[in-house]
């Protein structure tokens, strides 16, 4: 099981992108979505880096991706962005056994749930939604192209509060994993950071969740 300690950044919910990745590279936890989980069939892996860091409130997620193709087709929260260029974070709310998944497509759009399983989801309002803050380097519109290499960032500053945590009251730990997906791109991959040992894709299996420590 991979292990990060988060670090501790006073505001960085208050940054705009620009600050936030300074902050991030001098002083987040850094890891890699480095594990080709299924490589007979699905053998790309892009080049993902992450970081995630905390403030009193928040949890900061920063991912900076260099990969073959470019899918931007979802516009709408709470729609199909795994099928587009996208990073993903699972986390597992520490008291009741479920967990929550948080899509964000290269664009923008995210997709936010807190579930029991893949087929059991209650997705975030508009309001829970509109309580995360997002970025991106890449302009919000459609687009598909392949077979070119493209760079791009993203990330995400979410309220702890919305992944049941207490903030006077902070647990020890929390199990999560990062995931990079692009289902329906030229150069389709599923890599993750902590592995998921199944046969074939898929990322909603907390049992093969990492370790993150406060």
């Amino acid at each position: 099981m991979k292990t990060l300690k988060i670090p501790f950044i006073e505001g960085l919910e208050t940054l705009d992108y620009n600050e936030l990745d300074l902050a991030m590279e001098i002083g987040g936890a850094k890891g890699y979505i480095d594990t080709v989980n299924w490589p007979d069939e699905y053998p790309y892996m892009p080049d993902v880096a992450f970081s995630i860091a905390r403030s009193s409130t928040h949890i900061a997620v920063l991912y900076h991706v260099r990969s073959l193709d470019l899918r931007a087709c979802a516009l709408e929260d709470n729609g199909p962005v795994w099928k587009d260029s996208c990073c993903e974070f699972f986390v597992a709310d520490p008291a009741d056994g479920t967990y929550y998944n948080f899509e964000l497509n290269c664009i923008g759009t995210l997709l936010a749930a807190k579930r029991t399983g893949r087929h059991d989801a209650a997705h975030f309002t508009a309001d829970q939604l509109s309580r995360i803050k997002r970025f991106t380097t890449l302009p919000r519109k459609q687009r598909e192209l392949n077979g070119k290499i493209f760079g791009w960032s993203e990330g995400l500053c979410i309220p702890m509060d919305l992944l049941g945590i207490d903030c006077e009251n902070l647990p020890s730990e929390l199990r999560a994993n990062f995931y990079k997906c692009a289902d329906l791109s030229a150069h389709p991959h599923f890599t993750s950071w902590n592995p998921v040992e199944v046969p074939s894709p898929d990322f909603h299996r907390p049992e093969f969740f990492g370790k993150l420590i406060f």
